[in-house]
């Protein structure tokens, strides 16, 4: 179901190679929810959660530190973005996943979707444009 496409490039090769990792990430998510004969996803929902979290990490000291050194000028926008993102996927209860699974699943694909999506095609492609 997510597969980076053409229309997500931003034209840099790191970050279009981290934003592909983010649809990977996204995709075992949504898999994950598709498995219908597996009752108990909690250690696959953390495992999930915790490389999401610390891909995200990743990727965004890259994409800022790229920023900066191109003197991108909505560096800050971007900034506060991520921080945004940093401070939701923080506030996830990992261990109370356990008796909301399910409904952990649906709110880590909104967040990852509309993320993905949105941030990609209207804020990161901006800054291969620069």
């Amino acid at each position: 179901m997510y597969e980076f496409k053409e229309e997500f490039k931003t034209g840099i090769d790191q970050i279009d190679q981290e934003h592909k990792r983010l649809f990977e990430i996204a995709d075992q998510i949504y898999e994950l929810k598709n498995k219908e004969f597996v009752h108990d996803k909690y250690d696959e929902i953390r495992s999930i959660l915790e490389e999401l979290r610390d891909y995200t990490d990743t990727h965004f000291a890259h994409e800022e530190a790229y920023m900066e050194s191109i003197g991108y000028k909505n560096m800050f926008m971007q900034k506060v973005q991520h921080d945004a993102l940093r401070r939701q996927m923080a506030e996830w209860d990992l261990d109370s996943i356990d008796e909301h699974q399910e409904e952990t699943i649906d709110e880590i694909l909104s967040i990852v979707t509309d993320w993905l999506v949105d941030h990609i095609l209207t804020y990161d492609k901006q800054i291969g444009r620069k």
